[in-house]
């Protein structure tokens, strides 16, 4: 536990930026958002802001790198601003990796049969898990399939990958992990039938998912930002306020950030960790 102006992290870039403003790079998680907008509506502080990136040179938009589900929320809320924290793409203290999705309480004879109505996607069984194409498909039976599509169109191919989530987001019950043994994601899901592994994705996928409007399934792409800011408690009646300018609420800010530097209320964690009130 390292106070800050000891560490070479830097101190996070928090800004409040109109809520419109944010562009999406992956679908919100419908099974995730409905409990984040009634628990929105009864806190009184924003705990995590979303990380987002500069998508334009002016740095009038951002894609949001996580936290769809949050932004998603505070636009059904009505929010005019957003509390977020700002990061470089493609800088050394953001890496982008992926999360692959395990599929529990199913079968694999529904799993199937759902898959086979897939419409211009192809199936091709057998291979290794290390996933081309729009992803592999690891069965609890030890059987494989990949499925791929013919078109490199980034708003096709995207569609059609979501349509595929959406088999298992809708029946079964979704879990991520950065696993891709059969055998550890067994042991950990005892309910689960089914490991999906996806390929690896570039900053550019991403920044053109968003420019595009051609969204990624929630749940694969996973950024891991270093000096990441965590239980900021910011107030949401300030966010809420329609009426003070957002250049004025950004003043407020930077004089609470200032105030929680100078009191060392702000506290680097090095290592990884494990949060268990998400």
């Amino acid at each position: 536990m390292t106070p800050f102006a000891s560490i070479s992290a830097p101190i996070p870039d928090l800004r409040i930026v109109p809520t419109s403003s944010l562009i999406p790079h992956e679908e919100h998680d419908s099974q995730r958002q409905r409990p984040l907008v009634e628990r929105l509506n009864r806190e009184a502080v924003m705990i995590n802001p979303p990380i987002v990136a500069p998508i334009d040179d002016v740095g009038e938009h951002f894609v949001v790198l996580d936290g769809a589900n949050r932004t998603s929320a505070f636009t059904e809320l009505g929010y005019p601003h957003i509390l977020v924290q700002v990061v470089q793409y493609g800088s050394e203290m953001v890496q982008l990796e992926t999360w692959h999705h395990v599929v529990c309480q199913w079968s694999i004879a529904d799993f199937l049969v759902h898959l086979d109505s897939l419409e211009n996607v192809e199936q091709h069984e057998g291979g290794n898990l290390e996933a081309f194409g729009l992803a592999s498909i690891q069965f609890r039976d030890d059987r494989l399939i990949t499925i791929s599509t013919p078109t490199r169109e980034i708003v096709e191919r995207n569609q059609r990958l979501v349509r595929f989530v959406r088999l298992y987001q809708k029946h079964a019950i979704l879990q991520r992990t950065a696993l891709i043994e059969p055998e550890g994601v067994w042991e950990s899901h005892p309910d689960g039938i089914a490991l999906v592994v996806f390929p690896r994705y570039r900053p550019a996928d991403v920044i053109a998912a968003a420019r595009e409007r051609a969204f990624i399934p929630p749940g694969i792409t996973r950024h891991i930002v270093q000096g990441r800011a965590l239980r900021v408690n910011y107030p949401l009646e300030i966010l809420r306020d329609m009426v003070t300018p957002l250049e004025e609420k950004n003043e407020q800010l930077q004089r609470w950030m200032e105030t929680k530097v100078r009191e060392r209320q702000m506290r680097y964690y090095a290592e990884a960790t494990y949060l268990f009130d998400e």
